[in-house]
């Protein structure tokens, strides 16, 4: 049974706004990537796991619960970082860990040390007021609050947003390290290297519809390969052009210049060299299909892309 599950959550703010119809589930130890640009839906459906709002139709479920009828049973072992961090007004970074304690009914004091420790938040700045923290720090604070109970599920929306590239990175070596440790993650992003590094599954979401589910290492070892090919002469290249409809798997995915862009599966790579050796080529090099080529592919007739390639 899956920790996770959204069953074909429809929630319409109309003017095409919203999600429609969306299904996923994590499994217990699994760590799910949820992809898109800003305004895609990602937010969205994860509110609606936390209990947030109310669907028009279908539901989520955490350990088997529907979530909005069920907050407050699973509160204190789910850990949560919002994508839009609103801290409340009038708290000390201390004041505000002892309220998120209180509420998800957990002291675990060697814990935070570890949090506090491995995200660099000082006691000097705890004991800060909250309205006058920078973006980095409120972010870390959101963190540390999420996982400092050592929750068992983690629902991270844009959970590296504001921080800089060394704790970016201190990020995904800790989400490595949860996964071992058997936790359940949800990880909502428009960043393809923390999706790409960290996920075991994706979902790629478009206009509030999940336009693709797939495995991550199914990506990293398909059978299709990507090749650019550099011609020396224009008529040596459109002559292989014209060709190419012999090989049945060869399509040609951009034409620049003296240079081409290709996709052929694996038992048609043995043709395409043989082609080959009739032209002058200058160079013939792989590029494995990146998350970010196969996302673009839904996204290509976009111009703006609202930060996803960030």
């Amino acid at each position: 049974m899956n920790v996770i599950e959204v069953q074909n959550l429809t929630k319409d703010y109309g003017s095409g706004r919203g999600v429609f119809d969306v299904s996923f589930g994590v499994g217990k130890g699994e760590v799910f990537g949820f992809l898109g640009p800003n305004g895609a839906g990602k937010s969205t459906t994860i509110r609606h796991l936390m209990g947030f709002s109310s669907p028009d139709s279908g539901q989520t479920l955490i350990f088997g619960k529907p979530t909005f009828e069920h907050y407050h049973e699973i509160l204190n072992r789910v850990g949560y970082i919002p994508g839009e961090i609103a801290l409340p007004a009038g708290l000390t970074g201390w004041e505000f860990i002892r309220m998120m304690q209180d509420l998800q009914k957990i002291h675990n004091a060697e814990r935070l040390s570890q949090m506090l420790e491995m995200f660099e938040l000082s006691d000097a700045v705890l004991k800060g007021d909250t309205k006058r923290m920078s973006l980095g720090v409120k972010r870390k604070l959101a963190v540390v609050t999420a996982f400092m109970g050592n929750p068992e599920v983690l629902i991270l929306d844009e959970p590296t947003s504001g921080l800089d590239p060394v704790m970016q990175n201190k990020f995904i070596e800790f989400i490595h390290e949860e996964k071992r440790l058997g936790k359940t993650i949800l990880l909502s992003s428009h960043i393809f290297s923390e999706i790409d590094s960290t996920c075991d599954r994706i979902a790629i979401i478009k206009d509030g519809k999940i336009v693709s589910e797939f495995v991550a290492d199914d990506l990293k070892h398909a059978s299709k390969k990507f090749y650019q090919i550099d011609f020396r002469t224009i008529k040596d290249k459109n002559s292989f052009v014209k060709g190419a409809h012999t090989i049945p798997s060869l399509e040609v995915l951009k034409d620049d210049k003296l240079n081409l862009f290709v996709s052929v599966n694996d038992e048609d790579i043995n043709a395409t060299i043989a082609m080959l050796s009739d032209y002058n080529v200058s160079k013939f090099s792989n590029r494995r299909e990146s998350l970010e080529d196969y996302f673009m592919k839904f996204y290509k007739e976009d111009k703006d892309f609202g930060g996803a390639l960030a």
